[in-house]
């Protein structure tokens, strides 16, 4: 594997257009996950080459990513990414592609990278927006991120506390989720929790906040919520994730849940000792035999 120094830097060429091409400025690649993220690459060529190899011109140096591993190119029909015969393969939006003609918002996985493309209208706008999200939402599972969910809880804690409202935390992680990344590869655990987190959005309120806390730990806050229907819901969840097919390359991973849940007391005054009860109950659950709640 080529080892990256700082003087070797992505190179940006300019390169005649054909017609109908995008203009300068108007397409880039965002980097929403993986190393250098928030970095943008502009696509002012006809084509941008992505690999581990020091001649692309953006350079993913990981090991996952093949020297040569995909490009993007722009013709009079649109921008398109290619597949370079790439060892682990190059996806568009979680669906696996040889060449596919890319729409604004699109993401683009390349090994452990994610990108997300951006053209038409105000890129620069769009761009800046785009970091915004990025401070407030995880880049893999594209849920809140642990700063938003600290957020949140504070908030919510001040305000039922003031008003005399129930609320109620899950804290749930997946059960020996280190298996499915020593025997089935990390971009399989990566399409875990992808998947996992996509499956659980589906079941939570607006008012409501779903959180990647950090690695395979995830927390559900539940505003005007008791305990026992925070149970009540966390089961369901747990449900769902055990019933769930989680198929990648061919191979199907049995994904089950631990899940801790817990009501806001007097004690809590911050959100870390809420988080900390909420925990316990969550290692009780690990303790207990895994795949179930505990309050």
């Amino acid at each position: 594997m080529s080892s990256i120094t700082r003087e070797e830097k992505t190179r940006v060429s300019q390169v005649a257009r054909v017609p109908g091409a995008a203009k300068e400025g108007q397409g880039c690649l965002v980097v929403i996950y993986g190393k250098e993220l928030g970095k943008r690459y502009p696509l002012d060529k006809l084509q941008v080459t992505i690999g581990r190899g020091p001649d692309n011109d953006i350079i993913c140096d990981m090991d996952n990513v093949s020297r040569s591993h995909a490009k993007i190119f722009t013709s009079q029909s649109g921008v398109f990414v290619e597949d370079q015969g790439s060892t682990n393969g190059t996806f568009v939006n979680d669906l696996e592609i040889k060449r596919e003609k890319l729409r604004s918002g699109d993401l683009i996985k390349v090994g452990g990278a994610i990108f997300k493309f951006l053209i038409g209208g105000d890129v620069e706008a769009q761009y800046h927006e785009e970091i915004y999200s990025l401070t407030i939402k995880d880049g893999l599972t594209q849920i809140y991120n642990k700063r938003y969910f600290l957020e949140f809880l504070e908030r919510e804690m001040a305000r039922c506390s003031r008003y005399q409202r129930p609320l109620t935390l899950i804290m749930f992680d997946l059960d020996h989720f280190k298996r499915v990344n020593d025997e089935f590869g990390h971009l399989a655990g990566d399409f875990v929790l992808k998947k996992l987190a996509g499956e659980v959005m589906k079941k939570v309120r607006k008012e409501e906040c779903f959180a990647r806390y950090g690695g395979e730990e995830f927390a559900i806050v539940l505003p005007d919520t008791t305990l026992e229907r925070g149970a009540t819901f966390a089961d369901k969840i747990r449900h769902t994730v055990e019933t769930t097919e989680f198929k990648f390359e061919d191979n199907l991973m049995p994904v089950t849940t631990s899940m801790g849940v817990s009501q806001m007391g007097d004690v809590h005054k911050e959100p870390f000792s809420f988080i900390k009860a909420a925990d316990e109950k969550l290692y009780a659950a690990k303790q207990g035999g895994r795949n179930r709640v505990v309050t």
